[in-house]
């Protein structure tokens, strides 16, 4: 059976990370799925990289891009330039991919669920946090029209394992950004210097509507530590995370805030679904019957 046309031009029209560069290999091609369409990629050289989809025996060339270490394409018109992150190019950075996790859960779950640090103790208990240290303090969230993102300051949670360098519990101060509809990134307090911010990402692949491929990475300030413990660690946060979101019902996003019962703790989740209910979104989530917005049929 071929699979349901993706009719949603809001998604279409996105940049969609699809593989790590460290993962192309000249000349060796690779499968995946993007909103339920089969589509193919391969490194043809050092300077071309080929993304396309099979129409029976002819190939419809995909656009694509490189950028912040990954492959990304659109099956739609998507923009000329992806959303900024300055961090990735500085030089003293360690820019590290930890993996793609299969996931069956809709993007905007997977980007909510990053955004929660409500779980922490109970989830990456001993790790990201602990018991007694549940309380989620008060946080600024805002929606960025100049930048079309949303953004979450003033976040400060306890964990006993603040980062891969780190062996005692600290304090950490947050800031999460969301500059595209499916990709998030965590800035949070260095331990090796305490003037800047390490970056971890979340780059999420829609593969239908209640599946995803999600693509994490670390930028992270840090000399000392093996590329394979850095990837552990992220490794070992995603597995936790994997189980519970996959048991979450709906698998979808719904974007009605009413849906849920929300808390103080929500209020970056609040924004991300307005912000999708904003945009007219439709694929991946409960459209909120409500809102006034128009959407795309």
């Amino acid at each position: 059976m071929h699979p349901k046309t993706c009719k949603d031009k809001v998604i279409l029209d996105q940049w969609h990370p699809i593989s790590s560069i460290d993962e192309l290999e000249n000349g060796l091609k690779h499968n995946t799925i993007l909103l339920d369409e089969p589509i193919s990629y391969k490194k043809a050289s050092s300077k071309e990289i080929l993304v396309w989809k099979s129409i029976g025996r002819s190939k419809k060339l995909l656009p694509s891009k490189l950028a912040y270490g990954y492959l990304w394409t659109s099956l739609g018109f998507p923009p000329s330039k992806l959303f900024s992150f300055p961090e990735f190019h500085e030089v003293d950075r360690r820019n590290v991919a930890t993996g793609a996790f299969g996931v069956n859960i809709s993007a905007g779950r997977a980007i909510e669920n990053f955004l929660d640090m409500g779980h922490f103790p109970f989830v990456h208990t001993g790790i990201l946090g602990e018991e007694p240290h549940t309380e989620v303090k008060e946080y600024d969230v805002s929606i960025s029209e100049t930048d079309d993102e949303i953004l979450a300051t003033r976040c400060q949670f306890y964990q006993p394992q603040a980062a891969v360098a780190s062996n005692q519990g600290a304090d950490v101060d947050y800031v999460y950004r969301v500059p595209h509809i499916n990709c998030a990134i965590l800035y949070k307090s260095s331990p090796v210097d305490e003037t800047r911010q390490d970056a971890i990402i979340i780059f999420v692949q829609p593969v239908g509507p209640e599946t995803v491929r999600a693509h994490t990475g670390m930028c992270i300030i840090d000399d000392e530590s093996a590329d394979t413990d850095i990837r552990l660690f992220q490794q070992t946060i995603f597995g936790q995370d994997k189980p519970i979101l996959e048991n979450q019902f709906p698998k979808k996003l719904p974007l009605d805030s009413r849906a849920e019962t929300p808390i103080r703790a929500d209020k970056s989740a609040i924004a991300y679904r307005r912000w999708l209910s904003q945009k007219g979104l439709t694929y991946g989530v409960i459209v909120d019957n409500s809102s006034s917005v128009k959407r795309v049929s």
